[in-house]
């Protein structure tokens, strides 16, 4: 019986071949236990409320801390990375001020859906070859995947909490397989940060309030993706461009001049995704929108959170030209587009303008968080 069992380190081969070929960059294999250090990290993350609204990490947080509760089966978890570097440095994209910036992740296919898709496959192959248990997981899952990646060798949680790899820099998307197989683990990788804190400096919204620690409710990637309200009148200039996430932590990683652009065509930039117009973007209507980002990530947060992004971003542009397109939004269904037309208005044109829009349009608004954005704009600085 023990003589028919596969020889761990043969099918440690066999497995890491097979996703290679899959598409992915990177492949590690670790124990399904989460380590002490990554406990109270996270433990110390929801106690200061650094999660603001995510209150699903909250809610699942033993669930997290505890692979077994996933599968209680598991032996073995593989990890698995592909790379998604861009072919040019994003930053540079924060400077085309009438354009909107999507982050490198969101530019294509929905990487979820990519790597879900690959991984099932992979996992169909373990079952039959091996007749063991496997079940895939990309993101959404109850995983602590960053931890586990480095107890699987692919990189480290760098001072941005983010996985940084030596070979393929910070521009990595994880996923993970679960598998009742025993399979010798992988060396876990150790911290090459060093001195850097190029990372920490270079944060727009200052989201850092130590090395390795993050405060979501400041991070730009947070307001623009997870939040659902009325993003904070202090953090708003600070977002310039960025309509869906920020790339900036990740991009001026030093780590990033191994990094290898991307060959994969499903996480190659869309024609239509690489800095549109923010003028095109504000006339989207909900179908159009569905339509335009039908296979993107961006398709999740919906049409209205979206143009929350954009109108901000159209105030943040310095480009009165733009003035007639926030204002065709100040009669928009959504509350939450109407206010952020407001506050745009009141950065781009005259005192005068904005009260004789404010006297004709104010006082038939009913949401309180719309009223309260003209209130703050009577009293807004702007440009004569």
């Amino acid at each position: 019986m023990t003589a028919n069992l596969p020889d761990p380190s043969s099918t440690h081969r066999a497995i890491r071949a097979r996703l290679l070929a899959a598409g992915f960059d990177a492949i590690g294999f670790c124990l399904p236990t989460v380590s002490k250090a990554a406990k109270t990290g996270l433990r110390a993350f929801l106690a200061r409320g650094y999660h603001g609204d995510m209150g699903w990490l909250a809610a699942k947080t033993e669930r997290r801390l505890t692979p077994h509760a996933l599968m209680p089966e598991a032996r073995t978890i593989i990890m698995v990375a592909a790379n998604y570097g861009p072919d040019h440095n994003p930053m540079c994209n924060l400077s085309a001020h009438k354009n909107g910036n999507i982050s490198v992740y969101a530019r294509h296919r929905d990487y979820h859906d990519v790597m879900k898709k690959r991984l099932k496959a992979t996992a169909r192959w373990m079952a039959e070859r091996y007749g063991c248990i496997a079940k895939p997981f990309v993101d959404t899952a109850p995983v602590l995947e960053k931890p586990l990646a480095q107890q699987a060798g692919l990189g480290w949680q760098g001072k941005h909490t983010n996985l940084v790899s030596r070979q393929w820099g910070s521009w990595l998307f994880l996923g993970e397989i679960f598998t009742s197989m025993a399979i010798p683990p992988d060396q876990p990788e150790g911290d090459h940060c060093g001195s850097c804190s190029a990372c920490l400096s270079v944060c727009p919204t200052d989201a850092f309030p130590a090395p390795y620690r993050l405060d979501a409710r400041r991070c730009i990637s947070y307001l623009t993706i997870e939040h659902k309200g009325v993003i904070p009148r202090d953090l708003r200039p600070a977002i310039g461009n960025r309509i869906y996430g920020c790339d900036d932590c990740l991009a001026v990683c030093p780590w990033n001049k191994f990094a290898q652009a991307t060959t994969e065509p499903l996480f190659i930039s869309r024609d239509a995704l690489t800095l549109p117009s923010l003028a095109w973007l504000s006339e989207l209507d909900d179908p159009a929108f569905r339509q335009v980002f039908a296979g993107s990530p961006i398709k999740r947060i919906g049409r209205d959170r979206f143009l929350r992004n954009v109108i901000i971003a159209m105030g943040n542009s310095q480009a009165p030209e733009l003035t007639p397109y926030v204002k065709n939004r100040l009669t928009d269904h959504a509350p939450l587009v109407r206010g952020m037309a407001v506050w745009a208005l009141s950065r781009l044109t005259s005192k005068e303008d904005f009260d004789h829009c404010r006297s004709r349009m104010a006082s038939a608004e009913q949401d309180s968080s719309v009223i309260t954005e003209w209130q703050a704009g009577a009293d807004q600085p702007r440009p004569r």
